[in-house]
């Protein structure tokens, strides 16, 4: 079959059936010239999916209509953005750009006062807004919002879909690009559909994973993995009411969407719009290598899951183009990088340089961390890491056990070795962290921890150790640098900038007491925001080392688009990297895993080209010699100078 003729004939006769009058004659020529051009790599994608089921025809002229009446409803605004991120493609790799993510609840209160507080983020050079999902949502557990009830209406506890709209206007006023969460894998089972599907609605039902057999359950569950195993077991919910089992992944009460069926496809597409017609800039796609499902395989990652991502992101070049999608792939090293291109997912989380940051603080060696950068960390030029040290969500140690293998590391223990430390369970850890998920089975668990407590503060000023406290305070120091200065969008998780400590207090939460990831989902306080202020506080040092990095950041190009080499400096706890930008500049980042000074052969700064160089961090020469040294946990970002 000859799939471009195809497509051409079957978009010409769509048009003949389906109602465009509600377009304005500009927006119409607009639209049919998008269509045009990305209609037959579009028709291509779903009619892998959906080819060969009888009504194919049929979704696919509904899609239009949920396209057209996308490009209806976007605003002057809006279509003005889009012409501006059409003519800067690469706008998201500017060394400007710096990212925070947020609860507005506990970040603010609720949309209004978030509103208010955008002084604050200016402040800090934020202009990227990664808002935790603010739809509405069951009440008590709704895992952090991720199972959303409906996602045309705001939680009403934040606001309203107005105060929402407002906030997207005045951050793009003051150039804060906004970024919202697209859950797309499942929808909690309050949610509209769901509930059309318990009441016996064979089209919902649809929408769903149902199996009255438990052999088929059986069969599934011995390829896929368990992802809350103390929640419950296997990936699948047993209804008493409709006798059956539902499909879920995660919690009981998220139902896994069927993207089998094409009708799911358009009605999750039309929900994405509407999101994109916020007033949002970037999408991140939650779950997304869970969204396609085949018996006698894992259910991740699975190459119609790519065909999926990639017909939306199509769907989004019609009618939004300003938009961009954001990967949240949780999985394999080598797996996260096929989530990540122009036409696929633009940005992607780096959950690789997060876990391994981590790892080589516990073991003051940099050998997995710069074996398995220099493997993975480049990607497609037209695409930008999404760089974080943390998240809402737990850190699971990702790396691949292959490089860890060549290195002289057996995984399996290594991880339990990572999960001890970080829990606080290996002597002489530094770290307060909290278990989260132990599989009795296997042993697995994940950890949970605000930056702060991770990196030793809350123990040093727990035991009013001085020693501990300003090694602490070294130790995120590091960290920051890393994520501002190796290469991608450097995002901050609410609260690391002022150094928050661990919040226990939802032990006392019904809802949440059994999910530790709590832990490292603080609210955010004016009196909070003040302690940091204060000069002789830890917290004054975390926020204040934190803002001269930034400061510097935004200064020079290097740190924008520019390619990222790792280098090796033949010290086990060093770590290093070039940043070598189009003009000719450069940067070089040597970094000291270790309490202990170590040192490098001066020739490591051979590759900047320059006998006289330039520490940016302290502003201050560096004199050439035999060896460079670093301090306790010292960061050098070297330029020519």
């Amino acid at each position: 079959m000859d799939l471009l003729f195809e497509s051409r004939r079957t978009l010409k006769r769509i048009l003949t059936l389906i109602d465009l009058s509600k377009l304005t004659k500009k927006d119409s020529v607009l639209f049919l010239s998008r269509l045009d051009k990305n209609f037959p790599a579009l028709f291509a994608k779903l009619h892998h999916l959906y080819g060969e089921q009888y009504d194919f025809f049929y979704h696919l002229q509904q899609l239009v209509v949920h396209l057209a009446a996308g490009v209806a409803a976007r605003s002057k605004k809006l279509k003005q953005k889009d012409k501006l991120r059409l003519n800067k493609p690469d706008w998201y790799r500017d060394q400007k750009m710096l990212g925070m993510a947020a609860y507005v609840d506990l970040f603010a209160g609720d949309l209004k006062k978030l509103k208010a507080k955008i002084p604050y983020l200016k402040s800090l050079g934020i202009n990227y807004l990664h808002l935790m999902p603010l739809y509405k949502s069951p009440e008590g557990d709704s895992d952090g919002g991720y199972a959303v009830s409906d996602y045309r209406q705001v939680d009403p506890k934040l606001g309203t879909e107005k105060d929402l709209l407002a906030l997207a206007d005045a951050l793009s006023v003051e150039g804060i690009s906004l970024v919202l969460d697209f859950v797309f894998n499942h929808t909690s089972d309050e949610h509209k559909w769901a509930e059309a599907a318990q009441a016996g609605d064979p089209e919902f039902a649809g929408f769903y994973y149902f199996f009255e057999d438990k052999q088929e359950v059986d069969d599934y569950n011995q390829s896929c993995r368990e992802i809350f195993p103390t929640v419950r077991r296997g990936s699948f919910t047993y209804l008493e009411a409709q006798r059956k089992w539902v499909w879920t992944t995660f919690n009981s009460f998220q139902w896994d969407l069927n993207y089998s069926n094409p009708a799911v496809f358009n009605a999750i597409t039309a929900e994405m719009l509407f999101l994109a017609n916020l007033g949002c800039e970037g999408l991140r796609l939650d779950a997304l290598a869970f969204i396609w499902k085949e018996k006698w395989t894992p259910c991740e990652n699975l190459p119609k899951a790519h065909t999926l991502i990639q017909a939306f992101n199509l769907c989004v070049q019609i009618v939004a183009p300003a938009v961009v999608f954001k990967s949240e792939a949780i999985v394999h090293p080598d797996q996260v990088a096929k989530y990540i291109a122009k036409e696929e997912c633009q940005l992607s989380y780096n959950p690789l340089m997060m876990a391994l940051m981590w790892e080589a603080l516990a073991t003051r060696e940099t050998k997995l961390l710069s074996a398995s950068l220099t493997k993975s960390f480049t990607i497609s030029a037209h695409c930008s890491w999404v760089n974080y040290i943390r998240c809402h969500d737990d850190i699971g140690w990702t790396f691949d056990d292959a490089i860890a293998e060549k290195l002289g590391i057996n995984g399996f223990d290594h991880r339990r070795f990572l999960n001890n430390f970080y829990t606080g369970r290996f002597a002489g850890s530094f770290a307060q962290g909290v278990p989260f998920q132990e599989n009795p089975v296997n042993g697995d668990c994940r950890v949970c921890g605000s930056l702060a407590s991770l990196a030793g503060l809350e123990k040093g000023l727990e035991q009013h150790n001085q020693r501990d406290i300003d090694f602490a305070l070294k130790r995120i120091s590091l960290l920051n640098s890393i994520n501002l200065s190796i290469g991608g969008i450097p995002l901050i998780y609410q609260g690391d900038e002022l150094g928050i400590l661990n919040d226990y207090s939802y032990l006392n939460d019904h809802s949440k007491k059994e999910d530790a990831r709590w832990v490292n989902r603080p609210a955010i306080s004016e009196e909070d925001i003040a302690f940091a202020k204060q000069a002789d506080s830890a917290q004054f040092v975390v926020n204040q080392s934190l803002q001269a990095m930034i400061d510097i950041r935004l200064q020079h190009q290097v740190f924008g688009i520019a390619e990222t080499e790792i280098l090796e400096t033949y010290n086990a706890h060093l770590f290093a990297y070039c940043r070598i930008h189009e003009n000719g500049q450069k940067m070089l980042a040597i970094c000291n895993f270790s309490e202990e000074s170590q040192s490098v052969a001066f020739s490591i700064t051979d590759i900047l080209a320059s006998h006289k160089l330039l520490d940016l961090l302290t502003a201050s020469k560096v004199n050439k010699s035999a060896l460079l040294e670093l301090g306790t946990y010292q960061v050098l970002w070297l330029v020519a100078g």
